[in-house]
């Protein structure tokens, strides 16, 4: 009796199925999205966008600071 049967296929290939819709509906269940109730996004998106939007001014304002500090010299 080998390892590799049909029948050890047909149960992997039926595992990563199942295991492929579960991964799925767990990775959209965590995403944060919009409240259907209050039509609002939910707290974790308004400081997800927030912690975003201040890295971001915060990488600007580094990356400009430094093109002034090179021609002073």
């Amino acid at each position: 009796m080998g390892i590799f049967n049909r029948r050890n296929a047909a149960v992997g290939w039926l595992a990563l199925l199942v295991g492929k819709r579960v991964l799925k509906r767990k990775a959209k269940d965590a995403v944060p999205n919009v409240d259907p109730d209050t039509k609002r996004p939910n707290k974790s998106a308004i400081a997800l966008s927030v912690a975003g939007l201040v890295g971001a001014l915060t990488f600007w304002r580094k990356r400009s600071g430094d093109s002034t500090d090179e021609t002073t010299e």
